[in-house]
């Protein structure tokens, strides 16, 4: 069926007029073939990733298991004013539907596909579409999605009920707006047509006995990056190393952190990012000493630098790049030595991050306390106190693993050998407080260098390339001699 939706598209695309608005909840190929090519379902992602996926996991589980997935809630800034809507990261790791208000079960089985899937969405709704712009059609979802069967979202409490008397597991973790250790009591935090007595009942429903947590298990799955999931980071990284590359040649003493962080912001839409990955930090001088900053409200001044950690989202996978640059578009001695220094064990460590190397996060970090210890011994400090280093200059952690979400580190095992294709960063930083056991003149000065980097089996391959961080290309974006304009 989804081979038909294919042809129509092959044919569609031929043509250069594009219905507006849109049949459906998303890009498509048929509504935005500038956005989505052909085999692909998502932008990047074509739906053989997904139906992989979906494959691999239930491959992991015990007969008869089930996975219920449910997507994010609509987030709300006050009252009726609403954030932009973005999906949750398993549920759209599974399925690619990025609609609200939606949910998916896979039923593992004996078929040639290994499961059953059924989709569940609020179709069609006129009246609301008027306020929301268009949803998809259950009939849509269920070819577009290749789902064996889609459903309304208000069936979604009694046809789990339906199909636990057969299930030996139920796999399931639902969206939360942050951590929590209570086991959640309903659904009706994140779907807004059952009643909450309803919702309670379906929890209620699924006995402790047989439920499982979902997360772990998706977790083993997006640890290892496909090509395509590859080619998508590698898109990311470019669009925010760029924007890196431009804001270095923008920024000027006497602009505020928060100019700087819009133009950043800026020039990712420009180039096709859908929002920033997280919250930027633009610290000039003593700012960078707070590792989140993010308030970016003071005034740039023209002998500090400015350590600016910015990356996009695009087409649903985050990146992350820390860069550190002059606001006058040349390092001082003392900004330049702790920068080179810095700069030196980020290199080395790079280079350790492949499979064969055999390092794993832990051992990176445990490096890279060994080769920031060293190179700052060269140039003046004296760091033989044990702790100084690691609860003083630089109190984070190396590395964490990158994908569609910022952070995916939750269920990886950091002590584990890093494996060919997974995605992780570099990250050291030196912060030196103005304190008398480390040398004046580095006062006040905090340079961090991130990378992200895709594991090779024998050499590593770094997706942030396009951000300058040599010192003749950082000084050389600053001042405009590498070719590069603001916008």
């Amino acid at each position: 069926m989804f081979n038909s939706f294919r042809r129509a598209g092959t044919r569609f695309s031929t043509r250069s007029i594009v219905t507006k608005p849109s049949e459906y909840g998303q890009p498509t190929l048929l509504s935005h073939p500038h956005l989505v090519q052909q085999n692909d379902l998502t932008p990047g992602i074509p739906a053989s990733d997904y139906e992989q996926r979906r494959r691999r996991l239930m491959e992991l589980l015990p007969e008869k298991s089930v996975v219920i997935s449910v997507a994010a809630s609509v987030k709300y800034m006050s009252a009726n004013i609403f954030y932009k809507y973005r999906q949750a990261s398993d549920f759209w790791y599974l399925t690619g539907f990025e609609e609200p208000n939606s949910a998916v079960i896979l039923e593992k089985n004996s078929s040639p596909r290994g499961y059953k899937m059924t989709l569940f969405c609020s179709g069609k709704d006129l009246a609301k579409e008027k306020w929301d712009g268009p949803s998809t059609s259950l009939s849509a979802a269920k070819e577009i999605f290749q789902a064996d069967n889609t459903l309304s979202i208000n069936t979604l409490s009694s046809h789990v009920k339906s199909i636990l008397p057969h299930s030996s597991h139920v796999y399931v973790d639902l969206p939360t707006s942050k951590p929590t250790r209570k086991k959640p009591k309903s659904f009706l935090t994140y779907l807004t047509n059952p009643s909450a007595l309803e919702n309670d009942e379906l929890i209620d429903s699924i006995s402790n006995s047989i439920r499982r947590p979902l997360a772990p298990q998706l977790g083993k799955l997006r640890a290892i990056k496909s090509k395509a999931e590859q080619a998508v980071m590698r898109e990311a990284a470019d669009i925010s190393g760029r924007a890196h590359a431009k804001t270095m040649r923008f920024t000027q003493p006497g602009q505020t952190e928060a100019a700087v962080a819009a133009h950043f912001e800026y020039l990712c839409s420009l180039g096709g990012a859908q929002r920033l990955a997280y919250v930027p930090v633009v610290a000039s001088g003593p700012n960078s000493l707070i590792l989140h900053y993010t308030a970016n409200n003071h005034i740039i001044t023209p002998d500090e630098l400015v350590l600016m950690d910015a990356g996009c989202e695009y087409n649903g996978y985050a990146s992350d790049i820390t860069r550190t640059y002059p606001a006058c578009g040349t390092f001082s001695p003392p900004q330049r030595d702790l920068y080179s220094a810095v700069l030196s064990a980020q290199k080395e460590l790079v280079k350790l991050c492949s499979a064969e190397a055999g390092y794993s996060l832990q051992e990176l970090h445990r490096k890279s306390c060994t080769l920031l210890k060293q190179e700052l011994n060269q140039i003046g400090f004296n760091l033989w106190t044990e702790g100084d280093l690691e609860r003083v200059l630089y109190p984070h952690y190396l590395s964490h693993p990158i994908g569609v979400d910022l952070h995916e580190s939750a269920h990886m095992d950091r002590s584990a050998p890093l494996q060919e294709g997974m995605v992780i960063t570099i990250e050291p930083g030196i912060y030196v407080p103005p304190t008398a056991n480390f040398p004046k003149h580095y006062h006040n000065i905090g340079i961090r260098i991130e990378d992200e980097v895709l594991i090779g089996d024998e050499h590593p391959v770094v997706l942030s390339v396009s951000a300058p961080k040599e010192i003749v290309d950082v000084e050389g974006a600053c001042q405009g001699l590498l070719g590069l304009e603001p916008y």
